[in-house]
């Protein structure tokens, strides 16, 4: 059985060598032809030089918001911890009479360092996504602009065979 699949298999290759087509002759390159290659591959390159330029330019962006944020937050919750334990040494320090009025004072700065430190978190992500949605919208341009400029040197080449 296996030879007899072999056989068939080596058979519809053989079988398909020999049924293609030959190629076409390729034409001889005009001058013009040519000059348009040269200057369709002179723009690509350029294209694709300034795609990448504003693609390393996009990814530098998002990391330096990125950074930005991360030392926001860090900050915001340091500022928060530091007023915590602020809040705690009034709580320690207070006569036992006044105890629990401190501990009560304590608590609502405690909230009101935790929420002023998660709004500066939120916008500090807010704007690192607003980068983010700047940066890929660059790339995108720039993707688009290649891909004119590619297609525009395409048809020029094919106008200038056609002469």
């Amino acid at each position: 059985m296996n030879k007899l699949i072999a056989t068939l298999i080596a058979g519809l290759f053989a079988s398909s060598v020999f049924a293609q087509a030959p190629a076409p002759l390729a034409a001889p390159a005009t001058p013009a032809v040519v000059k348009a290659e040269a200057k369709a591959a002179k723009a690509d390159t350029k294209a694709v030089s300034a795609e990448v330029k504003t693609d390393a330019k996009a990814d530098a962006s998002v990391n330096k918001a990125v950074t930005k944020a991360e030392t926001q937050k860090a900050k915001a919750h340091t500022k928060s911890a530091k007023a915590k334990a602020e809040a705690k040494h009034d709580v320690a320090a207070a006569a036992p009479a006044d105890k629990t009025k401190a501990e009560a004072k304590a608590d609502m700065t405690s909230a009101k360092a935790d929420a002023k430190a998660e709004k500066t978190s939120i916008k500090a992500d807010e704007k690192v996504g607003m980068t983010k949605v700047e940066a890929g919208a660059d790339k995108m341009k720039a993707k688009s602009e290649t891909a004119a400029v590619k297609a525009e040197g395409k048809a020029d080449v094919k106008a200038a065979t056609v002469k």
